[in-house]
């Protein structure tokens, strides 16, 4: 399966969570994650379950967990490897990203990837051919 789409993890822990202030935020990430092929990598899966174990108050319980696993596998998923660390690298220091966000950045572009759907990075900013659109801005 090819996506020209990439998820970070943000967008998984909203189309999870149970918070009743995330509601607009969980229907756009559903819909989004419904309506478009998609890739992921495995560390935005490592994000995802870290933070929806840590953040208790979205609600999102190990049966919720396994259906976003279960979603995940119908996607591409990257595996982190030492290329892929190597061109994160370039990506933080020509950028000045975090490490997390340029490993980010990479696998999209690995992937093949055009739109990287986060609220965490730059809306709009083109990354080495990859655009940012954060999903939630109005």
């Amino acid at each position: 399966m090819t996506a020209e789409i990439f998820l970070d993890a943000n967008v998984l822990l909203y189309a999870s969570s149970n918070a009743a202030e995330d509601k607009t935020k969980r229907e756009r990430a559903q819909a989004l994650m419904i309506a478009t092929p998609f890739a992921l990598s495995a560390q935005v899966l490592q994000e995802y379950i870290a933070n929806a174990l840590r953040k208790k108050q979205l609600g999102i319980s190990e049966t919720n967990i396994h259906a976003m696993l279960e979603l995940a596998a119908t996607a591409t998923v990257l595996p982190v490897s030492l290329e892929l660390i190597l061109t994160a690298v370039q990506i933080r220091r020509k950028f000045q990203v975090s490490h997390w966000d340029a490993t980010i950045i990479a696998a999209a572009i690995e992937l093949g990837c055009t739109t990287l759907y986060s609220e965490d990075l730059n809306h709009g900013q083109n990354y080495d051919g990859v655009r940012v659109v954060n999903p939630f801005v109005s």
